[in-house]
C-alpha cells in the first residue's frame, strides 16, 4: 500500500537528478515535489537549474515558482505547504516523489523540525552591540548556557550564535534541549535514493553547466530579478551574488564565471558532507553514465525502486 510512503531522490548539485526524476515519476504515475530552496523563487530559472518547460509539461511539479525573490521563506513554511500535497497524492494512491539537494528540507521532513520562538529584533540588536564592544563574549556565553550547542557552532559563526542565545533567553531553556523535546518528523515512511559520481567527473559537469547558464542568459536573468526590487535573501544564491558583483564592476565576466564554478563546487562538497550524516540513503554511483534512461535502469537494479513501481 502507498498511503504513508514518500520517495526522495537526492544527491549533489549537477549530478543529474532532474532528468531521471521525470522518468521515475512517469514510472510511478506520480508527481514531483521539489526539495530545492532556490527553485521556489519566480524568475530565477537559469541560475537555479529549474526543470525545463518540456519536463514541467511531462510531469506535474510542486514547490517551484511559488514566491517572488523579494519574499522571505522558511523551512517551517516549506513543511506546512508540502504536507497537504503529500496527503493529496496519498489519497490518490500515489507515492510522492521529492527531488532535490537541500539537506535542511530533507532533514526537517525525515527527522523533524524544531519550531523556534519568534525572532526578537530588539534582543538581537542588544546582543550584536555586546559582541561589538567585546568580541568573543557571545560565544563564551553560549558555552556557559548551552555547551552542547556551542560545540556544534564555529566561534566565528556570529549569526547562529546570536540566534541560539536569542532562543535560550526567550525560552529560558538550552536550545539543544528544546531541539530534542520539540522535534518530530512528518508521519510517513521515507525511502531515500541518492545519486553520486566520481568527484572529478562531477566537477567537470558543474563547470560545463555553469558555462551553459551564462550562455543561456544568466546575466540578463539577474538584471530582470534586480528590477523587481529588494531581493536580499534570494540573491544570496550561488551564481546570482557573483553576477551582481560583476554588474557592480567588481569583476570581469571571465573572473565571474570562474567564481561561480568554484562556489558551486564548494556547495557540492558541503552537500557530500551532509549526506554522510544522513541515514538510510540507497546510494547509486552513476559515474560514466549520462543518459537518463541508463541511470534509471541502474537505479532499478541497485535499489528497491522496482517495488514501488510494481506495488498496487
Amino acid at each position: 500500500m502507498r498511503e504513508d510512503r514518500v520517495l526522495i531522490l537526492t544527491g549533489p548539485t549537477g549530478v543529474g537528478k532532474t532528468d531521471v526524476a521525470v522518468l521515475i515519476a512517469k514510472a510511478l504515475n506520480t508527481e514531483i515535489i521539489s526539495a530545492d530552496s532556490m527553485q521556489i523563487y519566480k524568475g530565477m530559472d537559469i541560475g537555479t537549474a529549474k526543470p525545463s518547460k518540456e519536463q514541467l509539461s511531462q510531469v506535474k511539479h510542486h514547490m517551484i515558482d511559488i514566491i517572488e525573490p523579494s519574499e522571505g521563506y522558511s523551512v517551517g513554511r516549506y513543511i506546512r505547504e508540502v504536507r497537504p500535497i503529500i496527503e493529496r497524492l496519498h489519497s490518490l494512491q500515489k507515492v510522492p516523489l521529492m527531488v532535490g539537494g537541500t539537506g535542511l528540507y530533507i532533514k526537517a521532513m525525515t527527522r523533524g523540525l524544531f519550531e523556534a520562538p519568534e525572532a526578537n529584533p530588539e534582543l538581537r540588536e542588544q546582543l550584536k552591540e555586546i559582541e561589538q564592544r567585546s568580541p568573543g563574549t557571545l560565544y563564551a556565553e553560549l558555552q556557559r548556557l548551552d555547551p552542547q550547542k556551542a560545540k556544534e557552532l564555529s566561534p566565528t559563526d556570529l549569526r547562529r550564535i546570536i540566534r541560539a542565545l536569542e532562543v535560550i533567553i526567550t525560552a529560558k531553556k538550552p536550545i539543544s534541549l528544546l531541539q530534542r523535546e520539540l522535534t518530530s518528523p512528518l508521519p510517513y515512511r521515507f525511502y531515500k535514493i541518492g545519486l553520486t559520481r566520481d568527484r572529478k567527473e562531477l566537477y567537470k559537469m558543474i563547470e560545463k553547466r555553469v558555462e551553459e547558464m551564462f550562455n543561456r542568459g544568466l546575466v540578463e536573468e539577474v538584471k530582470r530579478v534586480l528590477k523587481k526590487g529588494p531581493t536580499e535573501v534570494a540573491l544570496q544564491a550561488i551564481g546570482y551574488k557573483e553576477v551582481i558583483a560583476y554588474l557592480g564592476g567588481e569583476a570581469d565576466l571571465e573572473k565571474t564565471i570562474r567564481a561561480v564554478k568554484k562556489a558551486t563546487k564548494r556547495y557540492a562538497k558541503r552537500q557530500f558532507t551532509w549526506f554522510r550524516k544522513e541515514e538510510s540513503i540507497q546510494w547509486v554511483d552513476i559515474t560514466g553514465l549520462y543518459d537518463p534512461e541508463e541511470i534509471f535502469r541502474k537505479i532499478i537494479e541497485e535499489t528497491n525502486l522496482k517495488e514501488f513501481i510494481d506495488s498496487p
